[in-house]
C-alpha cells in the first residue's frame, strides 16, 4: 500500500552523503536499487540522480511493524527513509561506492510507489534496444545516461553564462513559420484554421536571427531546436539542437573568438580540461587538399598526396586528362 509524502521533506541527496554527515539525521528518497535480506538485517541500496547510499533496517533496534514493511519492498520501489548516518565498519565498508564509508540506520520508512515486475533489469544494456526504447523511462534510470544528460545541462548553462557576459541576448525564435528550404526537406504541420495550408518546422533559425540583426539587437544566441526531414545517419538525425549565434559589426575573427571562448569555458568547467586558444585553424582549401573533406579527423595521419607529377606521363588517358584539367 503506497503512502503520501505529507510531513516528510528530503534533506539530502543519496549520493552526496559522506563521512562528515555521520551522526546527523537525514531524510533520503529515491528508487530501490538493490535489497539484501539477512534475516535480522535488511540492507537497501537507495538510488537517486546523485548516486547510491545504503539504508539499514535492524530487527533488534527497529520496531516490528517498520521491519515488516522493509521486508515487503522490492527493486525499483520508490521510498522515503528517515534515519541517522553512521560509519560502516569492517567488511561492511564498500570502497567501490562513493558513499561506501557510511550508511543510514532507518527509523522511518514510507513506500511512495510500488513497482510491477520489470521487463528488464535497470542498467542491463544487454536487453534488446527496442525493448529499452519502449520502456525508455526505465532505461533512463541508468547512471551513464543520467550522467550524459546532466553533462548536457551543465554545458548549456556554462555556454549561456559565457555568451551573456559577452553581450549576447538569448531570444527564442518561432517554430511554426513559412517554408524556407535549406539543405534538406521540411517537416510540415497542417494548419487547423487554414485548410490545405501548412507550417514548416525550422531547419535553422537563420532568417529569424538575420531579422534580429536588422532590428538592431546586435548579438543574439539561442540553444535552438531544429528539424530536417532527412534519412538517419551517423552524424545526422531529423531532430537536433544547435548553439546558434548571430553578431553585427564584426569580422570573421570576432565570430571565431566568440565560439572559442565558450568552448574553452565549457571544457574547463565540465571536464576540467584546459584548452589553449586560439584553436588551430585550417582553410577550406587546405582541408580539401590534404584530407578531401571539410571536416577532417586530425587524430589520424591519413592525408591525400598529389601524385600528378608522377602519373602525368604514364600514357593512361584517365590520368592524363585529369592532370591536364588541373
Amino acid at each position: 500500500m503506497v503512502e503520501f509524502l505529507t510531513g516528510m521533506k528530503r534533506t539530502a541527496m543519496c549520493g552526496e552523503l559522506r563521512a562528515d554527515s555521520i551522526g546527523k539525521e537525514v531524510v533520503i528518497m529515491g528508487w530501490v536499487n538493490r535489497r539484501r535480506d539477512l534475516g535480522s538485517l535488511i540492507f537497501v541500496q537507495l538510488r537517486d540522480r546523485s548516486g547510491i547510499v545504503q539504508a539499514v533496517f535492524d530487527s533488534e533496534t527497529t520496531d516490528k511493524q517498520l521491519f515488516e514493511k522493509a521486508s515487503s519492498i522490492k527493486m525499483e520501489y520508490v521510498i522515503a527513509v528517515r534515519g541517522k548516518v553512521r560509519r560502516r565498519v569492517g567488511d561492511n565498508v564498500n570502497p567501490n561506492m562513493e558513499t561506501g564509508e557510511i550508511e543510514v540506520v532507518a527509523d522511518e520508512l514510507r513506500i511512495l510507489s510500488e513497482s510491477d515486475t520489470l521487463p528488464f533489469v535497470v542498467g542491463d544494456i544487454t536487453a534488446g534496444e527496442l525493448l529499452r526504447l519502449k520502456y525508455r523511462y526505465l532505461d533512463l534510470r541508468r547512471a551513464d545516461l543520467q550522467h550524459n544528460l546532466m553533462i548536457r545541462s551543465k554545458a548549456a548553462y556554462s555556454i549561456r553564462e559565457y555568451l551573456t557576459q559577452e553581450g549576447f541576448l538569448e531570444i527564442e525564435t518561432p517554430f511554426l513559420g513559412k517554408s524556407t528550404p535549406e539543405g534538406a526537406r521540411d517537416y510540415l504541420v497542417p494548419s487547423r484554421v487554414h485548410p490545405n495550408k501548412y507550417y514548416a518546422l525550422p531547419q535553422s533559425p537563420q532568417l529569424y536571427k538575420q531579422l534580429l540583426m536588422v532590428a538592431g539587437f546586435d548579438r543574439y544566441m539561442q540553444i535552438a531546436k531544429c528539424f530536417r526531414d532527412e534519412c538517419l545517419r551517423a552524424d545526422r538525425q531529423p531532430e537536433f539542437t544547435q548553439i546558434d549565434l548571430e553578431m553585427s559589426f564584426v569580422d570573421v575573427d570576432d565570430v571565431i573568438e566568440a565560439n572559442e571562448g565558450f568552448i574553452q569555458k565549457a571544457f574547463k568547467e565540465i571536464l576540467g580540461v584546459d584548452i589553449k586558444l586560439p584553436l588551430p585553424r585550417m582553410t577550406y582549401a587546405e582541408a580539401m587538399e590534404r584530407f578531401g573533406s571539410d571536416k577532417p579527423d586530425l587524430r589520424f595521419g591519413y592525408e591525400l598526396r598529389n601524385i600528378s607529377d608522377t602519373v602525368k606521363n604514364f600514357g593512361f588517358k584517365v590520368f592524363a586528362d585529369t592532370v591536364a584539367n588541373g
